[in-house]
C-alpha cells in the first residue's frame, strides 16, 4: 500500500482523474472506430449478396450454354479469352487503423468486340454467362479492399474495448478503494490530533 500521506492522496486523486479521461476519450474512439466500421461494412455486405446472386445466374446460363453448344466449344473460347489482371497494394489508414488498400486494375468485364471470338456464333446464354462472371471477378477482387479495412477496424475496436475495461474495472477501482483508504485514515488521524490538542489545551486550563 501506499505511504497514507496527504501528497500521496492528491497523486492519487490526479491519476484516477486522468484514468477517467482516458476511459472517455477510448469510449469516444470506440464509438468513432465503430461508425467506421458499419460505414464500410455495408457496401461489403451489399456487394457479397450481389455476388451471389451473379453466381447463381451465371451457373444457370452456363447450363444452358452447354446445353446448345457443347463443353467442348465453351472450353475453346475460355482458351482465347485469357487475359492480364491484378491489383496494386496500398498502405492507407482510417482512424489511425492501418490497413491495406487493393486497387484492382483490368479489363474485367469486355463487350462482345473485345473478346477473341466470334460472339455472333454464339448463344445469348453464352454471352450472358461468360459476362456474369467477369463481372464476379472484378467484384470479388474489390471485395477484398473491405476485407482488409474491417479486419484492421475489428481488431482496433476489441482492443480499445479491452483498454477500456481494464482500467474501468479494475485500475480506476483499485485507485478509488486507495484513495478511500487514504482518505480515512488521514481523517482518523486529524481527529486524533484535534482530540490531544483540545485535551492539551483544557489540562492547561485547568493548571492555570
Amino acid at each position: 500500500m501506499i505511504h497514507p500521506t496527504r501528497t500521496n492522496l492528491l497523486l492519487l486523486k490526479e491519476k484516477a482523474g486522468s484514468v477517467t479521461n482516458s476511459v472517455a476519450i477510448l469510449k469516444a474512439r470506440r464509438q468513432a472506430l465503430i461508425r467506421e466500421f458499419l460505414t464500410s461494412v455495408r457496401p461489403f455486405l451489399n456487394s457479397r449478396d450481389a455476388i451471389k446472386r451473379d453466381y447463381s445466374r451465371a451457373l444457370n446460363e452456363l447450363h444452358l450454354s452447354q446445353g446448345h453448344e457443347g463443353r467442348g466449344f465453351i472450353e475453346s473460347i475460355a482458351a482465347v479469352s485469357d487475359r492480364e489482371v491484378g491489383v496494386d497494394v496500398q498502405e492507407k489508414s482510417a482512424m489511425g487503423v492501418r490497413y491495406r488498400d487493393l486497387s484492382v486494375y483490368g479489363p474485367f468485364v469486355l463487350t462482345p468486340e473485345e473478346r477473341n471470338y466470334d460472339y455472333t456464333a454464339t448463344t445469348p446464354h453464352m454471352e450472358e454467362s461468360i459476362y456474369l462472371f467477369e463481372k464476379i471477378v472484378e467484384s470479388m477482387l474489390e471485395i477484398a479492399t473491405f476485407e482488409s479495412k474491417l479486419k484492421m477496424l475489428g481488431e482496433e475496436i476489441l482492443h480499445v474495448t479491452r483498454r477500456t475495461r481494464v482500467l474501468e474495472e479494475r485500475v480506476l477501482p483499485n485507485l478509488k478503494d486507495q484513495i478511500k483508504i487514504i482518505g480515512q485514515y488521514i481523517g482518523e488521524r486529524e481527529r486524533e490530533a484535534h482530540f490531544r490538542l483540545k485535551r492539551f489545551k483544557d489540562l492547561r486550563s485547568q493548571r492555570k
